[in-house]
């Protein structure tokens, strides 16, 4: 799809990239040519995932460990990265969520969602930026979001206020960034399973009539989402500014994609709440 080489020197940071999508979008800024600093909170997964990344592309992959709810975490990341050289694309792609009825969510348990979903994306975004201004080094900025930010989603509150401030953040920098030469954007992607998130979001029973639901009749392959990133982050996307993008086969057009939740008894929230305890 793409020529080879769209984004040789260009050297990018994946947030969450030790798995799921962030792995998948790492995987192909690799193929096509860039160098890749994956980090999270976990080194053991953050180092098999780049040891596999090598194997596949024969491309240069860091790790680094850091927990991006910790904002001076963030600045010793960012600090450690630039020692070598600077970030030209950071992508904000980890976050957390989990369905629940809202009035059970405890302080604790908001936080949990909007700690990293939110605030560890404005710490690594702020972070990148203050570095490219005082270096006058373009950047972009590419933050994974959700459909949520249009249709709202009944059941995952504290997720669908942090993707819809990071929406606003996206608008915001575009044009406070954009004489700087700082591109900001955003992908919503709809169903695109992972471990990860189908566990927190689809508990058994959840998907029955799922891909049913989709106009297109099915969910998102990884690889689709990838090619987006790659698209929004590379020069071909210069004039891309400010914008967020929806990749969901249409899902957004015909519910928000909670509407199941609403059937569901307190017997069954209970049991969802057990099993999250447990996990």
């Amino acid at each position: 799809m793409f020529e080879n080489g769209l984004l040789d020197n260009k050297r990018i940071l994946v947030t969450g990239g030790g798995s799921g999508l962030g792995a998948a979008m790492g995987r192909r800024f690799l193929a096509l040519g860039a160098e890749l600093v994956i980090c999270g909170r976990k080194l053991d997964r953050l180092e098999a995932t780049a040891r596999e990344m090598r194997e596949e592309t024969g491309g240069k992959v860091t790790t680094i460990a850091c927990d991006i709810r910790d904002g001076v975490a963030v600045e010793t990341m960012m600090d450690t990265i630039w020692r070598e050289a600077p970030l030209d694309i950071l992508v904000n792609n980890a976050a957390a969520t989990f369905i629940a009825q809202s009035e059970h969510l405890s302080f604790r348990a908001a936080d949990a969602i909007l700690a990293p979903t939110l605030h560890g994306a404005m710490y690594c975004t702020l972070a990148a930026g203050r570095r490219w201004i005082e270096a006058r080094h373009g950047g972009v900025v590419l933050s994974i979001l959700s459909t949520s930010t249009i249709t709202g989603r009944a059941f995952t509150v504290p997720s669908a206020m942090a993707k819809s401030a990071l929406l606003a953040m996206t608008k915001s920098l575009a044009v406070e960034w954009g004489p700087k030469g700082i591109r900001t954007v955003a992908i919503a992607p709809g169903p695109f399973p992972t471990a990860g998130a189908s566990g927190q979001l689809r508990p058994e029973g959840r998907d029955e009539g799922w891909t049913a639901r989709n106009p297109l009749g099915r969910t998102g392959e990884h690889s689709e989402l990838a090619d987006l990133a790659s698209f929004l982050v590379s020069d071909r996307s210069g004039y891309i500014n400010g914008e967020m993008v929806v990749i969901d086969g249409g899902a957004h057009l015909r519910s928000s994609g909670a509407e199941d939740l609403l059937g569901w008894s307190d017997a069954k929230w209970a049991e969802q709440r057990a099993a999250r305890s447990k996990g």
